[in-house]
């Protein structure tokens, strides 16, 4: 089996960004949504994106972000990869000429295989929680929602833990899994022995 990767997004502390990374993260996400509890400050991110050591993939997320405000975060903060996760289409996306990914919140009646062709320049598609607001508030949705196929590389998110990704991945088979919540102690504050738990459930269900 490949290996699934594993981001784990709302960074706040060099402390956590260690942690995922021993643990075995491949990707670590920066939240650039103002209204989010696990926001970042340009200053702040820039300082965490930095200690990060090589061959990490530093992810920015944003919220229909006025584009001026995405070039003055990448202006300041070295990021391999954006994660767009409003309504921004795909002429938007491809503007800021960097490799990206794009949000869907799954819900019934959403068609993800049209949704992911009318982003066939992103480089994944981010499966989460339909909830109000965005982002999926640590919720779960009905994966029987996910065709057996989709055009681009699946990420699967949305209320996944150490007690469920075990089972998403060996059903599923994502590209990627994407966590937040499901390895927290309060909003934006990671737990190093639920991150340990999440990442060794991933490689035991791979085995």
């Amino acid at each position: 089996m490949t290996k699934t990767r594993i981001k784990i997004c709302g960074i706040t502390r060099e402390a956590d960004m260690g942690v995922a990374l021993a643990a075995g993260a491949d990707a670590i996400g920066f939240v650039f949504y103002p209204p989010s509890p696990r926001f970042l400050t340009n200053e702040r991110a820039a300082a965490l994106a930095h200690a990060a050591p090589p061959f990490v993939v530093r992810v920015g997320l944003f919220v229909n972000a006025e584009p001026a405000v995405v070039r003055e975060t990448l202006a300041q903060v070295p990021l391999e990869l954006l994660q767009f996760h409003g309504e921004e289409d795909e002429a938007y996306c491809r503007q800021f000429r960097r490799p990206y990914i794009k949000a869907a919140r799954v819900r019934p009646g959403l068609d993800l295989v049209e949704f992911a062709r009318r982003f066939s320049s992103a480089q994944g598609l981010l499966l989460d929680a339909f909830v109000e607001g965005y982002g999926g508030a640590g919720q779960t949705f009905d994966w029987s929602l996910i065709p057996r196929a989709l055009p681009l590389p699946m990420i699967l998110s949305g209320g996944l833990h150490a007690d469920n990704v075990g089972e998403a991945v060996r059903k599923l088979r994502p590209w990627a899994v994407d966590v937040s919540s499901g390895v927290e102690v309060a909003k934006g504050i990671k737990d190093a022995e639920k991150i340990n738990a999440f990442v060794a459930a991933v490689r035991h269900a791979e085995s």
